[in-house]
């Protein structure tokens, strides 16, 4: 191959860049129109009542937990195998964060571990699923466990803007729609479906949680006059709590929008993408992954005993693949709250084996041909 060929990148083409131009030559470059447009048009997309544009998916965790009430002493739990912003949002808040592991299979959260530490833990007050790597977790009988014990759920559907599963009506539920979990949040980082650069967007079917994350986003301040003690004229706004300066700028927005247009065309082509890696590494010895019809595939995970070795070696090809991810309850600042290896097992097995393969739209036949290759080749 005459380029590298990297486990992720943008899709960006002549329509983004007229998109972003436009801006640049408008009146607004942030505050301006376009992240309201994007807010709709997400909304439409994922089937949601609400949406809300932010920075980045990490701002998106940090309001939806503050959002919920996060305060000190509260337990939320979460999946050892995801990024670690969607445990960082419960500390970011002076909560405590418990660990389900994940399922042998698909490497979701294992709902009947969440199951059994709402059995024996006090004060859980929240969890937060991962659609991971594009594999929706089944809100529907998440919800069922919540609801027992009074819970709310914060899906973190960064991977999966598009996936969706089968209720047990026979309805496609698309991922982050809030049918089941009352907020949800998306990335818009350049190696996502959608890519903006940075960006992040939550959903929610709560008018009143939508409010109060619009204030959040822009320092807490309203220039609601329903919301304000008093109103001395146009100029006139009110800080009404504590916020943050989380608001997405018009030219990523627009860029957003842009991308947004073309998400079921690289959607489609992903399923292809995995279709083929299916089929080529079939008599590789490799294990691939297994997945549901509505998986989102902004990852293509396979497992191997050889991992490091097959890392390196693909390396030389100039084929850079990734790792997704090392557990978070084995990262340093975790450890300080007591957990360490051996105390979700299959998390630690999977990130053990576990190689992410190039997966992005544009990815050619002959690169993908190549990739396949390299890796039957590799002893």
């Amino acid at each position: 191959m005459s380029k590298p060929i990297s486990y992720s990148r943008q899709n960006i083409d002549e329509n983004d860049i007229a998109a972003v131009v436009e801006v640049l030559r408008s009146d607004f470059l942030t505050q301006g129109p376009k992240p309201g447009e994007f807010e709709e048009a997400f909304a439409s997309y994922i089937g949601s009542p609400f949406a809300v544009a932010v920075a980045n998916g990490t701002a998106a965790l940090h309001l939806s937990a503050i959002a919920y009430g996060i305060q000190s002493g509260d337990k939320i739990i979460t999946t050892p195998i995801t990024f670690s912003a969607s445990a960082n949002c419960v500390r970011y808040c002076g909560g405590d964060v418990l660990f389900a592991d994940i399922e042998r299979d698909y490497f979701t959260i294992d709902l009947n571990q969440v199951e059994d530490l709402f059995k024996k833990e006090k004060n859980i007050k929240g969890v937060i699923p991962v659609d991971f790597a594009g594999q929706p977790v089944n809100m529907e009988e998440l919800q069922h466990i919540t609801d027992k014990y009074g819970a709310w759920i914060l899906e973190d559907a960064c991977h999966a803007p598009g996936g969706y599963f089968t209720n047990s009506y026979g309805q496609i539920q698309k991922c982050g729609n809030n049918r089941y979990a009352q907020q949800a949040i998306f990335s818009f980082h350049p190696v996502k479906h959608i890519a903006c650069g940075e960006g992040g967007m939550i959903t929610t079917s709560d008018r009143e949680i939508y409010e109060k994350l619009l204030r959040l986003r822009t320092h807490g301040i309203t220039r609601e006059p329903k919301a304000m003690s008093e109103n001395h004229g146009g100029w006139y706004n009110e800080m009404i709590e504590l916020g943050f300066n989380y608001r997405l700028p018009d030219v990523l927005a627009a860029l957003g929008i842009s991308q947004l247009k073309k998400a079921d065309k690289g959607l489609a082509r992903r399923k292809e993408i995995a279709a083929k890696y299916d089929k080529g590494l079939k008599t590789s010895g490799i294990i691939t992954p297994q997945y549901d019809e509505g998986h989102a595939f902004h990852l293509y995970i396979i497992q191997t005993n050889q991992r490091k070795e097959l890392y390196d070696f693909l390396r030389t090809k100039s084929i850079f693949t990734q790792v997704h991810y090392i557990p978070i309850h084995l990262m340093p600042y975790y450890r300080q709250f007591g957990y360490r290896r051996g105390d979700f097992p299959n998390a630690e097995s999977y990130y053990d084996k576990c190689l992410s393969l190039p997966m992005y739209p544009t990815l050619t036949e002959d690169e993908q041909k190549y990739v396949i290759d390299s890796i039957k080749s590799f002893k």
